[in-house]
């Protein structure tokens, strides 16, 4: 193993701008491809990567950049990461015809439910925070080499299948159009909080453990869908900086690799292959002397991969040499996964903090961020409150990814915040301006939200939200206004974050159920 240590404080490099060749210079007379390595992003430190200490460690000494730079995922016939591509921006595709009035439950799947006391609880059943399910529409030739090759394959397998990650500790997959399972269960081995991941070109199905149930192995896995069984296994990790080896963290596939944040501090690249995962390196770091843990889940444009982590840190990494590039202090705890969009060539990235390590009451700051170089373009500061439950304490602020609007609100930005009585608010949907980050309006909340909403399109390209809280209301939300055209009373506590398909939304909720949703 070649190791290679850096001190970002100590050896700051020189910021850098390359021009990139565009389509209409390189082409003379015959259309010329482009060389990936002219679309890099810079491999560079700006002068706030220095807060980070860090160390990378290469298996060997190959260079391994990023293959391409395409997005997989927006190939991929269906929905196989969280917030559906590399960016996270969340158009699922979903469809209605004009304003909904109606929200009519199509199947409900029972889950198990766990008993199982662990020190941090007992965790039931049903999906939690994030938890959002993922939809895979096979082609007749896969669905042929699963009935060949599968044995975890039930009568009711056909090609259409959602997969969910449970708290009981089950992997469920779920026939789309009957809401019967597809597949036996598989045992996961410990509570899974976080979304599961399906490769687009392998058969491997990623998932991260989330809470320990018993003494054993906790960490991240690789389960073979042909052959239905778990094939690979990664934790504790022996060098982590951080001791807890959780992965709440969605794993994701860029440039040919796949890249794991974990809460032990570090952020794993692998290489891929049916079944196994084969570390290519790994980045450690430390803030102000602490190993941050990462549950939010890494966003990419181009080479640069950004994740935010427990301590309020928000990181820029070159994927490519899994350096930092910029770093960012938004002040506290982070788990909601940021959005990327671009604007007028640029990456921006919107992002918030919760309310945990200022104490009872403190700032949820809302930020738009320059995704080349860490700069704040604005920062929108909401007044939100810790509070402690019977065993538990509930912190304020943002754990839901943000909805980049479209259609006719592609000015606005979404996100569901928890005030926990802030301001006489418990929880609501918050419209900013993405010009300026000023509030456009609040939808007003029973409960707090940590799932995060999703868009639907009419034939007119009008914008309606769909977003669940903790009181098991659904409301679809008119994105323009704020009207609220639907509101029901469904579930116990939808923590996960759903996903869209045609006039559908599939989501799961605290107790023991998954729903499938029919908006009309």
């Amino acid at each position: 193993m070649k190791i290679i240590y850096f001190v970002v404080g100590l050896q700051i490099l020189i910021g850098c701008t390359g021009k990139t060749t565009s389509a209409s210079e390189a082409n003379d007379s015959t259309e010329t491809e482009i060389p990936i390595e002219q679309l890099f992003l810079p491999d560079t430190a700006y002068v706030s990567a220095g807060k980070l200490q860090y160390v990378v460690e290469e298996e060997d000494s190959t260079v391994n950049p990023m293959k391409d730079l395409d997005d997989r995922y927006e190939g991929a016939n269906g929905i196989f990461v969280f917030r559906k591509n590399l960016r996270r921006d969340a158009n699922f595709g979903g469809r209605v015809k004009g304003v909904p009035s109606d929200v009519e439950i199509a199947w409900e799947f029972t889950t198990a439910y766990d008993t199982t006391h662990t020190r941090f609880g007992t965790w039931g059943g049903g999906s939690g925070w994030t938890g959002q399910p993922l939809y895979a529409k096979w082609s007749a030739e896969q669905v042929a080499r699963f009935k060949q090759s599968s044995p975890g394959l039930t009568p009711d397998f056909g090609p259409e299948e959602i997969m969910v990650g449970s708290l009981c500790g089950k992997g469920y997959f779920i026939n789309y159009q009957t809401g019967k399972a597809s597949r036996e269960p598989l045992d996961l081995g410990n509570v899974v909080k976080g979304t599961m991941s399906l490769d687009p070109e392998y058969m491997n199905l990623y998932v991260g453990q989330g809470v320990p149930k018993q003494a054993g192995p906790f960490g991240c896995q690789v389960f073979d869908l042909l052959k239905h069984e778990r094939t690979f296994f990664f934790g504790p990790d022996p060098k982590a900086w951080r001791g807890w080896n959780a992965f709440d963290s969605n794993a994701i596939v860029a440039g040919g690799y796949l890249f794991w944040c974990g809460e032990n501090g570090a952020v794993y690249k692998y290489e891929r292959s049916q079944g196994t995962l084969r570390r290519i390196s790994v980045m450690r770091y430390r803030v102000n002397g602490m190993a941050p843990g990462i549950e939010s889940s890494i966003c990419i444009y181009r080479n640069y991969g950004y994740f935010s982590d427990n301590r309020g840190n928000v990181v820029c990494i070159n994927l490519n040499t899994m350096r930092p590039v910029w770093h960012y202090d938004n002040h506290d705890d982070s788990d909601g996964t940021m959005v990327c969009r671009e604007e007028g060539g640029v990456p921006y990235l919107y992002t918030a903090c919760e309310v945990d390590k200022q104490g009872e009451s403190g700032i949820s700051h809302f930020v738009k961020l320059n995704g080349l170089n860490g700069q704040l373009i604005w920062e929108t500061k909401i007044p939100c409150r810790r509070i402690n439950l019977p065993g538990k304490t509930l912190d304020g602020g943002m754990y839901a990814s943000p909805l980049i609007g479209g259609g006719d609100s592609q000015d606005l930005i979404f996100a569901n915040l928890c005030r926990n009585g802030a301001e006489h608010s418990a929880g609501e949907l918050v419209a900013f301006n993405t010009k300026d980050g000023q509030i456009r309006y609040k939808v007003p909340y029973g409960q707090f939200a940590w799932s995060s909403p999703i868009p639907f399109y009419n034939e007119k390209n009008e914008l309606f939200i769909f977003a669940g809280d903790a009181s098991g209301i659904i409301r679809i939300i008119r994105g323009r206004t704020g009207e609220v055209v639907c509101k029901k009373v469904v579930g116990y506590n939808f923590e996960s974050s759903p996903i869209a398909i045609g006039n559908t939304a599939v989501v799961g909720c605290r107790g023991n159920k998954i729903y499938k949703f029919v908006i009309k």
